[in-house]
């Protein structure tokens, strides 16, 4: 199912939006270029999560429950 978002952009912001949906034929529309970001910027705040849980495990501030005792709890 796909829903609508409607934004407003600067006419700086429009233009580089058109130039990179126009851009060596990556994406046809700019509407792809956007769901594109959108689909990177998630795919960089997991991996931000996962950074950051190891380094909470190697200065051994991690919780000692597995994610099953976590569930449970519920």
């Amino acid at each position: 199912m796909s829903n609508s978002l409607n934004i407003q952009l600067t006419t700086e912001l429009r233009r580089y939006v058109d130039e990179r949906a126009s851009d060596n034929d990556v994406y046809a529309t700019p509407s792809e270029f956007i769901r594109d970001l959108i689909r990177k910027d998630r795919a960089q705040r997991i991996v931000g999560g996962i950074v950051q849980g190891l380094q909470e495990i190697k200065n051994g501030e991690a919780v000692k429950k597995s994610v099953m005792d976590i569930f449970n709890e519920e």
